[in-house]
């Protein structure tokens, strides 16, 4: 009998890295909602007792989040050389943003905001590494 070997296909390193910064920006929307379920959170917010109590701190915090989205985008439309390098800087530094947090924030309440740093942590791993694994181009001439 003979057994069926399932197609694979290979996939643009641009689209693996759009993927890839999809994912990232998925969780820190997840991450940001869960935390909402924090006792005390959402008085906090209504009364303006919170980390981004100013609108010079929200304004930031909104910049920083906005670059891994923006990543997606640059992922597909930038030329390889300069894709490479923002993946590869980008990547490392909200890896080391997201380690940052995760070791920061160890608690019983924050265990799954840990969790998904840790997530965070690996896939922006993922992104430099793959970054700096290109494929070349061949010259056949």
């Amino acid at each position: 009998m003979k057994k069926a070997v399932l197609e694979d296909f290979k996939i643009n390193i641009k689209i693996k890295l759009a993927f890839l910064w999809a994912s990232v920006t998925f969780f820190y929307l997840y991450g940001d909602y869960f935390e909402l379920y924090i006792p005390g959170k959402t008085a906090g917010l209504i009364d303006g007792n919170n980390l981004l109590n100013s609108p010079v701190k929200l304004f930031l915090a909104s910049l920083l989040l906005a670059i891994p989205a923006l990543m997606v985008c640059f992922s597909i439309l930038a030329k390889p050389r300069l894709n490479k390098l923002l993946n590869i800087l980008v990547g490392l530094f909200f890896t080391a943003i997201m380690l940052l947090i995760a070791i920061t924030s160890i608690s019983e309440w924050r265990a799954f905001y840990v969790f998904y740093a840790i997530l965070e942590s690996v896939l922006t791993f993922v992104i430099v590494w793959t970054a700096i694994k290109w494929p070349k181009k061949t010259d056949l001439t």
